[in-house]
C-alpha cells in the first residue's frame, strides 16, 4: 500500500498532467479558431461545408483581361484554372497586383461564384525584390 507522502506526490504529479493537457488543449483550439486558410476556387464550388459569410481567404491566379476599375471598387476573377470566383474589392491592391500573377483575397464569401474582399494579398516569387531596393541598388550602380 501507498503511504501519504506518495499518494501526496502522485496526486500532484497527476494535477499537473491533467492542468498541462487542459493548457495545451485551450492553445490549440484558440490557433484553430484564428487560423485562416485559403481555399482555391474548385475547392470553394465542390465543397458543402462553407459558411457564406464566414471570414476566410481564397486564393488562386487573376484570370487575364478580367481586372475592371472604377472610382471606388475594382473587381477581377481568381481561377485555379478548373474554377473561377469574382472578387470585389475597395481600397488599394497591392503593387504586386496583377493579371495571371498569384493572389489571396480575405474576406467574405457571398455565394460560390462572388467574393467580397476586405484585404488583397498579393504572392510573389523567390526572385521578387522589392521596387524600393531595386531603385536603391540602380542609383548605387551609377
Amino acid at each position: 500500500m501507498l503511504n501519504i507522502k506518495t499518494k501526496n506526490r502522485l496526486l500532484i504529479l497527476v494535477a499537473i498532467a491533467v492542468l498541462v493537457i487542459t493548457i495545451t488543449v485551450l492553445i490549440f483550439k484558440t490557433l484553430e479558431d484564428n487560423v485562416l486558410y485559403f481555399y482555391s476556387p474548385s475547392e470553394i464550388e465542390k465543397s458543402n461545408e462553407i459558411v457564406l459569410n464566414d471570414n476566410m481567404r481564397i486564393g488562386g491566379m487573376v484570370k487575364k483581361g478580367s481586372i475592371e476599375t472604377n472610382q471606388n471598387e475594382i473587381r477581377f476573377i481568381i481561377t485555379d484554372f478548373k474554377s473561377e470566383i469574382i472578387v470585389s474589392y475597395r481600397g488599394t491592391v497591392p503593387a504586386l497586383f496583377a493579371e495571371g500573377k498569384g493572389v489571396v483575397a480575405e474576406g467574405k464569401l457571398q455565394d460560390k461564384k462572388f467574393f467580397l474582399a476586405k484585404r488583397i494579398l498579393a504572392k510573389h516569387d523567390e526572385n521578387y525584390m522589392p521596387p524600393e531596393i531595386k531603385e536603391s541598388l540602380k542609383d548605387n550602380v551609377k
